[in-house]
């Protein structure tokens, strides 16, 4: 059961996952999760959901019985994860402008204007950016 948890974890993590940028993809940081905590995951976190912030919180409360790759891999992988999410975020406030005036969106859906924005003349380097940071690209 917690087997097949991982792996709709992982294909979870890599489905909105589109190019690598400067953060670390959510298909990267799950796999350095599967790769390093699979057996630790099975053995100390059985029962609890496969969302990034219980499974951080199981894989740091058992810390001393995790294996020495586990412990030295997922704060990393999880890091990772923030950071890819934040950077998603940010494309709202680097981009407002482009969004509005360039792709008549809104940014209270941002994500519906990523395709605009792409393939847009006369984005800024600042929004392009925060497109590559977020993977988008």
């Amino acid at each position: 059961m917690v087997r097949g948890g991982l792996i709709l974890f992982c294909v979870a993590l890599v489905a909105p996952s589109h190019v690598a940028a400067e953060t670390m993809s959510f298909g990267d940081a799950s796999a350095l999760i599967a790769s390093n905590c699979a057996a630790d995951i099975e053995a100390n976190c059985r029962g609890v959901n496969l969302d990034s912030s219980r499974l951080k919180e199981c894989l740091s409360r058992n810390q001393d019985v995790i294996s020495p790759a586990c412990k030295a891999n997922y704060p990393k992988a999880f890091d990772a994860i923030q950071k890819r999410i934040a950077a998603r975020v940010s494309v709202a406030n680097a981009c407002t402008h482009e969004i509005v005036k360039i792709c008549a969106g809104s940014t209270k859906e941002t994500s519906k204007s990523i395709p605009c924005l792409i393939s847009a003349n006369g984005v800024s380097a600042r929004c392009q950016q925060a497109i590559g940071d977020a993977g988008y690209r």
